[in-house]
């Protein structure tokens, strides 16, 4: 998240050209896919909780090593060094909440859980943005990397494992690959794997480049404005996804997907028309802050409840991978469209991502028939089957 406001800082101290800078995020997402797909099947094997311990400790080291980078190369293998650690981290975090929370109360928990992080953002991008601006673009990782080892000390003194069934036999790439291969052979898994990439590709292609393009449009948009912008944005989510979580619990999660991916799309669409001052880019960004965080919360936790506790690691990161590869995507091509046609043209292939997302969870991924129950089809079986056959069966 501190990549995104600091490119411009980052691209003058390093001198790295605006089609390049998006790689920097590139990379990291690509990486978080390619290790979220390995660490899936081990979190199921050995645990959630050791998984998290190791993931965070890895990015404590990832992000001590980012005040060693000197240029674009060694900037840039930072980059896919925390990566690795993200990827490790990414599926384990949402598997815990289905591991530890029955499915009816899963959407508030994963909504106080997303609100973490978005507090998280609330005071540390615009603190990173700050210290950037004083002490250069490494100083915020020195930062971070003090937080992320205190979140190891927490995890390790107050995170328990949760009683769940661990999958059995032996671990091996073969039947972990053979794991992924039976999962998506159902049809609804295949198609949330699906949303999942078009969401995050349309968040990248929006954001990536959002602060660059204020930058040069406004003169009031300083590294002190942009950091108070997203401060904004990291409000909006503490707000909206604790309540959009529990609001899903009681009245399902696929309408409020499907609206907030409407709504997102057409904010998205009318950015560059309608920020003609840097300060109506405030009550836009909260807005879209809002949008993104309604939808996150209940598609999460309807993620957790397609599959059984020892499928569920490997679930996640199979959707976080495929996430992070869309994130990947939009993030290497919004850097030559900003820069061969401008910021409108990110804004309307964001929009269609997005919208895009929302058809797919509507119309192809079913919300299970019995609350708390897995709602797990065999691979033949086609969507029509998803809601009527008894998951306990499966």
């Amino acid at each position: 998240m501190i990549i995104s406001p600091i490119l411009p800082q980052i691209g003058e101290e390093l001198s790295i050209g605006d089609a390049a800078l998006g790689t920097l995020v590139s990379v990291y997402a690509l990486m978080v896919g390619v290790f979220a797909i390995i660490s899936g099947p081990i979190s199921d094997k050995i645990g959630r909780r050791r998984i998290l311990l190791l993931g965070t400790g890895t990015m404590t080291v990832a992000l001590v090593m980012h005040l060693f980078a000197r240029d674009y190369t060694t900037f840039l293998a930072v980059r896919l060094f925390a990566g690795v650690a993200g990827g490790v981290l990414s599926g384990a975090a949402v598997s815990y909440v289905g591991d530890f929370f029955p499915y009816e109360r899963r959407g508030w928990a994963t909504g106080w859980i997303m609100s973490g992080s978005a507090f998280g953002q609330v005071i540390g991008i615009p603190l990173g943005i700050v210290i950037a601006g004083r002490l250069g673009i490494r100083a915020p990782f020195g930062l971070f990397a003090v937080t992320m080892a205190l979140t190891w000390i927490l995890i390790f003194l107050r995170v328990p494992q949760p009683d769940v069934v661990r999958s059995e036999g032996r671990l091996t790439v073969g039947s972990a690959l053979r794991n992924y291969f039976d999962m998506i052979r159902r049809p609804e898994i295949a198609w949330a794997a699906a949303a999942f990439f078009m969401m995050f590709l349309g968040l990248s292609l929006y954001v990536v480049y959002l602060p660059t393009w204020l930058e040069r449009s406004f003169v009031e948009a300083t590294p002190n404005g942009i950091a108070t912008l997203f401060l904004v944005g990291g409000l909006a989510n503490v707000f909206t996804g604790p309540q959009a979580g529990k609001l899903s619990d009681r009245i399902g999660r696929k309408g409020i997907i499907l609206g907030s991916c409407a709504g997102l799309s057409i904010v998205m669409l009318i950015t560059t028309v309608v920020v003609d001052a840097f300060w109506v880019a405030y009550p836009i960004f909260f807005l879209t802050m809002v949008l993104v965080a309604a939808r996150i919360s209940p598609f999460s936790a309807l993620l957790t409840a397609l599959v059984k506790d020892h499928r569920r690691g490997a679930l996640m990161s199979l959707a976080v991978a495929l996430g992070q590869v869309g994130f990947a995507v939009g993030g290497a091509v919004a850097g030559p469209l900003f820069a061969n046609r401008g910021y409108a043209s990110n804004t309307v292939l964001a929009a269609a991502s997005v919208f895009i997302m929302g058809l797919i969870v509507w119309f192809f991924v079913p919300e299970p028939a019995a609350r708390g129950r897995v709602v797990e089809t065999p691979p033949a079986a086609g969507l029509a089957d998803a809601s009527s056959m008894d998951p306990e069966t499966s």
